[in-house]
């Protein structure tokens, strides 16, 4: 078989592929055992009926269109193989030419038109110059971190008063549409402010005392009734206020290992300082990646950007009512979709040319990190996503994220203050494996799925 590789445009080939009839002869042996087993003739049982009988009742061209339809694929899946191109989409097949039907020699040629990962050329990025915010963590910052604290191990007490920003709700709620109700509960606990539950809720209940209603409109979230206009009605059946312990050295003992208040201080004005230097190692990461992206043309697949707007306002995904399916909020989702597309292929370029790997253990604290934001049991987690063949994407994604701390430990980071900002330890934190060890457990990571599903498991009775 021959093939070759014709560019139409960066992200777009047409691939000619040429099989000889001796690599097509077993495709049309294998079509006649198709065929006989699809016919009856008398005299013959089924699947025995020979070849020349066949040609008779159906045609020898009958064959050679079942032939080619059931290699055609194989043929196709070799020629990529053969080419090296990554295909990104289905390929749109066109058959050019095929064999006489009567003769026993020439091939068959077809051309297949598909969408593929563009080839980039990557800029020089060491010592890409970024600048970020001042890292300086205050008084404020510690109080407001003791007050979080304080709040853990805070109580609750009803007030004789409207209800407020902050503020602790016992609620009973009905939602009615046309006049008719769909939805209704009883005794729900809400706090003011925080947004969690209903559009237009907080407005409603602020000034709200107890055994006082309201009625708003808002769009349900949830149920039958998801994404449809309807009319609520908020009744207040009690208020509660957050009481807070007094900061001392009693509170300090008891919801820390510190026996002082001016100890526990001290170690939340460390956790201040440390938090303040992750918040300046993501605000470099995102600019660097920005300008990587400014550094690199990237051309993005138009089938790429449509899969995606397909998938996102289909039916049935909370946007298929039409309400939410604008041309704004389209361009918007075309935007993000092509960002992310140009992030995955210069960090996998980047992570080529710098031969990043994946350890085993790095892919497991991504699963129980990824598991704990979908409130998801680990080892239950992994064995949904090697079940589902994504132990691959997750890799990669482990993969892409690492290149980008490459880059970003090259990166010449300064502060607002021209201060130059050491960010080793958000790169690299503490524990994670040397280049060495990665590359040791590259191989095992990508190719025993199940061993990570049992490591994720492990990884969970440690935590």
């Amino acid at each position: 078989m021959k093939s070759a590789v014709e560019n139409l445009t960066p992200t777009r080939v047409k691939l000619n592929v040429e099989v000889p009839f001796e690599e097509l002869k077993p495709s049309i042996d294998s079509a006649y055992k198709t065929v006989a087993s699809q016919i009856q003739v008398p005299g013959f049982r089924k699947g025995k009926v020979p070849a020349k009988l066949i040609d008779q009742r159906v045609g020898r061209g009958y064959v050679l269109e079942t032939a080619i339809n059931e290699g055609l694929n194989g043929w196709y899946q070799a020629a990529v193989q053969e080419s090296g191109i990554r295909p990104l989409s289905r390929p749109e097949v066109e058959i050019t030419e095929v064999p006489d039907p009567s003769a026993t020699e020439g091939g068959l040629k077809f051309a297949a038109e598909v969408d593929v990962r563009p080839e980039i050329e990557l800029p020089d990025y060491a010592g890409i110059k970024v600048e970020v915010a001042a890292a300086q963590s205050s008084d404020e910052d510690v109080d407001k971190a003791l007050d979080e604290l304080r709040g853990r191990f805070g109580t609750l007490k009803s007030v004789d008063r409207p209800a407020a920003d902050g503020d602790f709700l016992t609620i009973d709620i009905t939602a009615t549409i046309d006049g008719e109700e769909v939805d209704s509960a009883s005794g729900l606990s809400y706090q003011v402010g925080s947004g969690t539950m209903l559009e237009g809720l907080d407005e409603a209940v602020t000034g709200l005392s107890a055994d006082e209603d309201a009625i708003f409109n808002t769009t349900l979230v949830g149920g039958d009734h998801a994404g449809q206009e309807s009319q609520v009605k908020v009744v207040v059946k009690a208020v509660k206020e957050r009481e807070l312990p007094e900061a001392n050295d009693d509170f300090a003992q008891l919801a820390s290992e510190f026996d002082t208040l001016a100890e526990l201080r001290e170690d939340l004005a460390k956790q201040a300082a440390s938090s303040k230097i992750v918040e300046q190692g993501v605000e470099a990461r995102d600019k660097v990646l920005d300008k990587l992206v400014e550094l690199v043309e990237v051309p993005v697949p138009e089938s790429v950007v449509e899969e995606q707007l397909e998938a996102h306002f289909k039916e049935g995904n909370g946007h298929g009512d039409g309400e939410h399916d604008t041309e704004e909020h389209r361009e918007e989702v075309r935007a993000n979709t092509a960002r992310a597309f140009q992030n995955e292929i210069i960090l996998d370029a980047i992570a080529e040319k710098e031969e990043v790997n994946v350890s085993q253990n790095e892919l497991i604290d991504y699963i129980v990190t990824t598991a704990g934001q979908y409130g998801m049991d680990p080892n239950q987690f992994a064995q949904i996503i090697d079940q589902s063949g994504q132990v691959p994407m997750m890799v990669s994604e482990v993969r892409r994220r690492k290149a980008l701390a490459v880059v970003l430990g090259q990166a010449e980071v300064t502060d607002t203050e021209g201060n130059a900002v050491d960010l080793t330890d958000f790169v690299r934190p503490a524990g994670e494996e040397a280049p060495a060890a990665e590359a040791a457990d590259a191989e095992a990571v990508e190719a025993d799925a199940a061993e990570t599903a049992d490591g994720a498991d492990k990884a969970e009775a440690k935590a």
